[in-house]
C-alpha cells in the first residue's frame, strides 16, 4: 500500500496535508478521483486544483495552488512534477515478468553463437553464426540475430526484433516489437545504357550505444560503408526511419514517424517532433529542436528551433504566421467594404456586365 506520506518520503519531498491518505492509482488532473494521485506542472492546472476530485497531487515548486484544503487533500511539493511522476509510476508499476536464464527448446542457436549463461533466449528465436548475447539480456520471443550480431549486457529485445549481420546493440537497451536494425540502405543508380536501376551495396553496419530505447516498428538502416551510429541514451519512438550512414548523437529524442535521410548528423540533445523529415546530408546541431511535421532541407544551427516546410527559424515562422493573419484580416475588411459600396455584386462583376451590354 502506498500513502501520501510514503510517496513523499520516497521522493524526498515536502508534504502539505495528511500523510495517511491511501493512494490506489495515478491519473490526469481531469480524470483522477478520490484515492488517486495526479500531477500539477503549470499555473493553469494549479488554478483547477480546488475543483479537482483527486486526493493528492505532485506539484512543481513555486506554483500557487488555489483553494487547497490541507485537512482533506495532500500536495507533494517537488522540484519537477514530471520527473517526480516518472519516479512515482515506478512505485505503481506491476513487477516485471521473470525471465529465467537459459535457451527455450524451440529456439534455433548456431553452434558457433555465444550466449552468456545468464541470458534468456525465448521461444522461436534464431541466433546465427558468431552472434553473441551478453549477460542478463532478454530475447523475449521470435527475435532474429544475424551472423556476427552483438547484444550487450542487460538489454531487452521484445517479440519480432531483427538485428541483422554484424550490427551491434549496446548494454541496457530496450528494443520494442518489430524493430529492424541493419536492413540495407535505400540506394540505387540509373544505368542509362541498360535502362535499369542498379542497387548500391551497403556493406557497413549499425552501432547502437548504451541505454538506447527504440519504439515498435522503427527501422535503422546499415551504412553503405562504415557505420550508422546511435549515441548513448537516445530515445526513438515508434515508426521512425533512420537511413544509411546517419550519425545520431547522445540523448537525442526522435518522436513518432520521424524520417531521416542518408548521411544526416544530429547533435547531442536534439529533439525532432512527430512526423518531422530531414533530407540527406543535413546537419542538425546539438540541443536544436525541430517542430512536428517540419521538413528540414538545410543545416539547423545548435540550440535553435525550426518550424514548417521548408523548416525555417522559429521567430521567422511566427512573424510569417502573424503577417498571414493580418493579411487575411485586411482582405476580409476589403471584401466587407466592397459589399457596402457595391452591394452583392463585386466591382469586377459590374465591369463585365457593362462590357457585355456594349458588345450587344
Amino acid at each position: 500500500m502506498h500513502t501520501t506520506g510514503s510517496i513523499a518520503a520516497s521522493l524526498g519531498a515536502k508534504l502539505i496535508g495528511p500523510p495517511d491518505i491511501e493512494v490506489k492509482r495515478l491519473d490526469s488532473l481531469h480524470r483522477a478521483g478520490p484515492g488517486e494521485l495526479t500531477f500539477i506542472r503549470d499555473g493553469q492546472n494549479a488554478r483547477l486544483w480546488k475543483e479537482a476530485k483527486a486526493s493528492a497531487a505532485l506539484v512543481s515548486t513555486g506554483l500557487d495552488v488555489d483553494g487547497h484544503d490541507a485537512g482533506a487533500k495532500a500536495l507533494i511539493i517537488v522540484p519537477d512534477a514530471d520527473l517526480a511522476l516518472a519516479s512515482t509510476l515506478e512505485l505503481f508499476a506491476p513487477p516485471p515478468i521473470p525471465r529465467a536464464p537459459g535457451i527455450h527448446p524451440s529456439a534455433i542457436v548456431h553452434q558457433e553463437a555465444r550466449i552468456d549463461p545468464t541470458a534468456h533466449v525465448g521461444p522461436f528465436c534464431i541466433i546465427d553464426r558468431h552472434a553473441s548475447v551478453g549477460p542478463g539480456s532478454v530475447l523475449v520471443s521470435g527475435v532474429t540475430l544475424g551472423p556476427g550480431a552483438s547484444i550487450g549486457a542487460k538489454t531487452t529485445l521484445h517479440p519480432g526484433v531483427t538485428i541483422l549481420e554484424r550490427c551491434v546493440v549496446g548494454s541496457g537497451c530496450i528494443l520494442h516489437a518489430g524493430v529492424v536494425v541493419g536492413a540495407d540502405g535505400f540506394g540505387y543508380r540509373l544505368d542509362p545504357k541498360a535502362g535499369v536501376l542498379v542497387k548500391i551495396p551497403h556493406i557497413g553496419n549499425v552501432v547502437i550505444g548504451n541505454a538506447v530505447e527504440i519504439g515498435a516498428n522503427a527501422a535503422i538502416d546499415r551504412a553503405k560503408f562504415g557505420s550508422t551510429t546511435i549515441g548513448d541514451g537516445t530515445k526513438i519512438d515508434n515508426l521512425v526511419q533512420i537511413a544509411h550512414n546517419c550519425t545520431i548523437g547522445r540523448c537525442v529524442i526522435l518522436c513518432g514517424q520521424v524520417g531521416i535521410g542518408g548521411s544526416v548528423t544530429i547533435g547531442d540533445g536534439a529533439m525532432l517532433g512527430g512526423a518531422a523529415s530531414v533530407r540527406d546530408n543535413v546537419t542538425i546541431g546539438a540541443m536544436a529542436q525541430v517542430a512536428g511535421r517540419a521538413g528540414v532541407v538545410e543545416d539547423v544551427p545548435p540550440a535553435s528551433t525550426v518550424f514548417g516546410l521548408p523548416a525555417i527559424p522559429g521567430r521567422e515562422a511566427m512573424r510569417i504566421s502573424a503577417a498571414s493573419r493580418r493579411l487575411v484580416e485586411y482582405f476580409s475588411r476589403v471584401r466587407a467594404l466592397e459589399r457596402r459600396v457595391f452591394g452583392s455584386s463585386k466591382p469586377a462583376d459590374s465591369r463585365h456586365a457593362a462590357k457585355r451590354d456594349q458588345d450587344e
